[in-house]
């Protein structure tokens, strides 16, 4: 096969959780470019379909389905839409989630604890047994963060919960093969609404956030960073590869 042919998406069926913007955006695109019918999800119609329109407008396919990842029938639903519109379904991407809330765990208030966990933990198990579902053979790709890999003070919540989203990436991996490849990407600092919400940074402390994290690469990286790799990870590029967290961080360290 072709390099080229290895990268190649056409004929393939994707969901992308949490693709309204940000990340999720960002994947959505790169998948349609690549060739593939995307099915996007998030609560905010009115940014889904906004991205669906753009795709269909530069000759790919797409649709737009309201989604509350943390609701398991709309996720049931999710998939169903998937398969009754494009026949069937081989990447599925769980990308919602994030925290904004930042503290000491000793501070932390219980229902932040487990909101954190339902959102950035239990949707992400739920749309991998969802995708299983509907998905004879495939890639399943799980975003996670460097903040599963060490500690961060702060966002214990968070962290922890990522930590876990890489075990279950693991431990899929395994029990899926070989028809179901699952995979993780952590991405580095990406100044996506929510990570700068997180941080209590603006769009003009952008300089000051590249400098603070110390980037070897000397930028910030972009939603189409996160989209390339999950390109890779979807593709027949990636045909042996499964069970890896693929660090995408511009060279900083995890944090």
């Amino acid at each position: 096969m072709k390099l080229q042919d290895r990268f190649d998406l056409t004929g393939q069926v994707a969901v992308v959780t949490g693709a309204g913007r940000g990340i999720g955006e960002g994947i959505a695109l790169d998948f349609a470019e690549a060739g593939a019918s995307v099915v996007l999800a998030a609560r905010r119609t009115d940014e889904i379909t906004a991205v669906a329109d753009r795709i269909n407008a530069r000759g790919g396919n797409a649709i737009a389905v309201t989604t509350d990842v943390t609701d398991d029938d709309a996720v049931l639903a999710l998939g169903q839409a998937a398969v009754d519109t494009f026949g069937s379904l081989t990447i599925w991407v769980n990308n919602a989630g994030g925290s904004t809330m930042r503290m000491p765990l000793t501070e932390l208030p219980r229902q932040e604890w487990y909101e954190t966990i339902r959102l950035n933990l239990d949707s992400v198990y739920v749309g991998c047994m969802t995708a299983v579902k509907f998905m004879k053979k495939g890639s399943i790709i799980n975003i996670s963060s460097g903040a599963g890999t060490g500690p961060v003070p702060g966002s214990a919540h968070y962290g922890a919960a990522k930590a876990a989203v890489n075990s279950l990436t693991w431990t899929l991996s395994a029990e899926l093969a070989p028809n179901i490849r699952v995979n993780g990407v952590a991405p580095g600092a990406i100044p996506t609404e929510v990570m700068l919400k997180a941080l209590d940074k603006s769009e003009d402390q952008l300089d000051e956030l590249l400098e603070e994290w110390n980037i070897p690469l000397g930028r910030l990286g972009t939603p189409e960073d996160i989209g390339s790799a999950c390109v890779y990870l979807a593709s027949d590029a990636a045909g042996w590869v499964s069970g890896e967290i693929l660090r995408v961080g511009g060279g900083a360290k995890p944090r």
